[in-house]
């Protein structure tokens, strides 16, 4: 999943040409209204429909818009000012003071590391550096310095003070895959109290949605991880989230061999096997952080994995090509436009 970042307009334009996750049109009268938005490392789209007064949805959006936006300035580890960064400026010090916001998404950070085992930690900020603009190769010597410390038991959260410590130099926070979802969460929720209804967010591959007034079903095109360019499969969603995690999201090319954003958390080197995943789910805390560690949890195991996490719907794409859809997901999906099967399943 993208980290939270600023992007120059060459990855702005990448970021949101391998969008894993489209909107696709849905056939009505009159179209959602839609607007963009670059938040999160990505480009953020809003799109509106079925509202009873629409002069009002570009105002309430607007602020949908602040709302994710200020959040991001609390948990962004790209802004030096953000209560994150001063976290990580203080590790191996003082603990540091944070805001509710927060310290709620630091709190599911490790109880999601928890259940997981590990496969997905906060906790690998010096080493999700590997996939930053610009990154150099790390050296080996530092990964197997700073790995030991890679955890979330070197995170300590002082919930009736809310203060929040590193308690070792060799441990940063990257929140990149523990907050993208809340946030556009809270600008779907921003959105609801204001009364706008039937809305779709969609962050840079991953979509929240409401359901439409006029009944009819949001329309996401999944991307073909193996081939970016392309789309997969189409799923018709009334309401929920739809997580997707990549190798292709955000990377840079080292010695010809492509290095992501995604870190096990056991070499301290980006996963293998899975090229890009899909999760879908009513609720966002039902597959946040997950998709993570599926992928670190490799091809053989991921499914298996999901399903013991509670995750009924999802999808995964190999390395080889090769593609798994969980039964429940295989029943929502259809071919893309124009072709008559799903690569890799049976029609």
């Amino acid at each position: 999943m993208p980290t939270l970042s600023r992007l120059t307009r060459r990855q702005l334009v990448v970021g949101a040409s391998l969008a894993p996750l489209i909107s696709l049109p849905v056939h009505a009268a009159p179209p959602p209204q839609r607007f963009s938005r670059v938040l999160l490392g990505t480009v953020v789209d809003i799109s509106v429909a079925g509202t009873a007064d629409a002069r009002d949805v570009p105002q309430q959006v607007e602020q949908a818009f602040a709302e994710m936006q200020r959040l991001e300035r609390l948990m962004s580890r790209f802004d030096p000012e953000s209560e994150l960064s001063r976290i990580n400026q203080h590790a191996g010090g003082a603990s540091v003071a944070i805001s509710g916001e927060l310290m709620r998404v630091l709190q599911d950070a490790q109880r999601r590391s928890a259940a997981t085992g590990g496969a997905f930690d906060p906790v690998l900020g010096w080493l999700t550096v590997q996939a930053d603009p610009g990154a150099q190769r790390l050296d080996d010597a530092f990964v197997h310095r700073v790995l030991p410390y890679a955890r979330s038991s070197a995170l300590e959260l002082d919930e009736r003070r809310m203060r929040a410590r590193l308690n070792t130099p060799l441990a940063r926070l990257d929140l990149g895959g523990a907050a993208k979802l809340p946030i556009l969460a809270a600008g779907l929720r921003q959105l609801h109290n204001a009364g706008v209804t039937g809305c779709l967010i969609n962050g840079g591959g991953d979509v929240l949605a409401s359901a439409r007034n006029d009944g009819q079903a949001w329309r996401i095109g999944i991307r073909d991880a193996y081939q970016p360019d392309k789309v997969l499969a189409v799923l018709a969603l009334n309401d929920g989230v739809v997580a997707s995690s990549g190798d292709y999201e955000r990377f840079v090319t080292l010695s010809g061999q492509r290095v992501h954003h995604i870190i096990d958390p056991t070499t301290g080197r980006p996963t293998q096997g899975l090229r890009g995943l899909t999760l879908v789910a009513d609720r966002v805390e039902q597959v946040n952080g997950l998709g993570p560690a599926a992928m670190v949890a490799g091809p053989a195991l991921a499914m298996t994995r999901l399903q013991h996490w509670g995750v009924t719907h999802a999808l995964l794409m190999g390395a080889d090509a090769s593609v798994q859809v969980s039964p429940a997901l295989r029943a929502r999906l259809t071919p893309p436009p124009g072709q008559t099967q799903i690569r890799g399943l049976n029609a």
